[in-house]
């Protein structure tokens, strides 16, 4: 394939030899341009200087949401605010909100592909100079560029929880999975920052790749716009959590060996506190639990009335997913397993 590419480059680059300028590298893979610097040089000049990117030190105690009572605090208000505000506005009429619900899903498809692409632009040339287990395991992954992403991203989890108000407001359903997933997820990005673990940038990466077509999707979606890409959605989301889960009990199994039990076989040591580690993995596991539990009531208990709504979803597991999260049991007729229900329109 690159044989194939590399006559036709050097065609172009005889060409047009200003492009030689633009020409990716290992360094910058994006056209040959420091986003780093250029995203430096912009936060710098909005700010005014008072947040310089390339400068900032994740310090516990001095930044916003940096300590453990704040966090636990802002997550608690999250969940009384959202069944506390269903219930005072359980007998008034939905608000429609259309214009703030496009923003609000624009804003975080910007926000998330921004920051998914220049976490990118550093992860390439160190996954190309020192390889994956250290990217994922040795301290000199913890670098300050990432750091400074890793917490824009960990303070958008807040940012998030907007989410939710609007589903509230919308008097849309509100399910365990999401609830439980923006609280639980603040909290995961919380102890990977404090626990300086270097595999962060793979469950936070993955996780904005897929907050971009989320996103995006919701976008189109409230604009009234139908795509044939909707399931592909859930199933980014399922890819997702399939590597989450690889990758970290990949690096717990080489810090449990390499401090505890040094006779296993193993590749080396993987930095990060002890709490962060362990924490992490159990939050990560948790949603594992949530997708068997899943797996459990829709194909094992086969007579339940969800059992049966989502097999009723056409598309694949990725649709059966949606329809299991979405579904309103209290709300919804329950299919007949006639053939003539089934064969009817949904």
């Amino acid at each position: 394939m690159l044989s194939a590419i590399q006559p036709y480059t050097v065609t172009l680059l005889n060409k047009y030899p200003w492009l030689a300028e633009f020409y990716p590298t290992v360094e910058r893979p994006f056209f040959n341009i420091s986003l780093w610097e250029n995203f430096d040089f912009a936060v710098t000049k909005v700010s005014q200087g008072k947040f310089i990117p390339s400068q900032f030190e994740f310090k516990e105690g001095e930044l916003p949401l940096s300590e453990l009572p704040q966090v636990l605090g802002v997550i608690s208000a999250y969940y009384i605010i959202i069944f506390g505000g269903r219930a005072l506005l359980k007998n008034t009429k939905p608000f429609k909100l259309d214009f703030l619900f496009q923003f609000h899903n624009l804003f975080l498809t910007l926000l998330s592909l921004s920051l998914v692409i220049l976490m990118v632009e550093q992860l390439i040339p160190m996954i190309n100079k020192y390889g994956l287990f250290y990217a994922i395991c040795n301290a000199g992954a913890w670098t300050q560029p990432l750091v400074t992403l890793y917490y824009f991203n960990y303070i958008t989890k807040y940012i998030e929880f907007i989410d939710t108000i609007f589903l509230v407001l919308k008097h849309k359903k509100l399910t365990f999975l999401h609830t439980y997933h923006h609280g639980a997820t603040a909290l995961l990005c919380y102890t990977q920052l404090i626990g300086k673990t270097s595999i962060s940038w793979v469950v936070i990466s993955l996780n904005l790749g897929v907050h971009v077509v989320m996103y995006w999707y919701y976008f189109l979606a409230a604009r009234g716009i139908r795509v044939w890409w909707k399931e592909w959605v859930t199933r980014f989301q399922i890819l997702q959590f399939v590597l989450d889960i690889g990758f970290i009990y990949f690096a717990v199994y080489q810090k449990v060996a390499d401090e505890f039990l040094p006779a296993l076989p193993h590749c080396g040591g993987c930095v990060g506190s002890t709490p962060a580690t362990f924490s992490g993995c159990a939050i990560i596991s948790s949603y594992l639990f949530l997708f068997i539990a899943f797996y459990i009531e829709v194909y094992k208990r086969r007579g339940t009335k969800k059992s049966r709504l989502v097999k009723r979803a056409r598309g694949g597991v990725a649709a059966k997913v949606n329809e299991y999260v979405n579904v309103d049991l209290k709300k919804a007729s329950t299919p007949s397993p006639s053939p003539a229900r089934i064969s009817g329109k949904r």
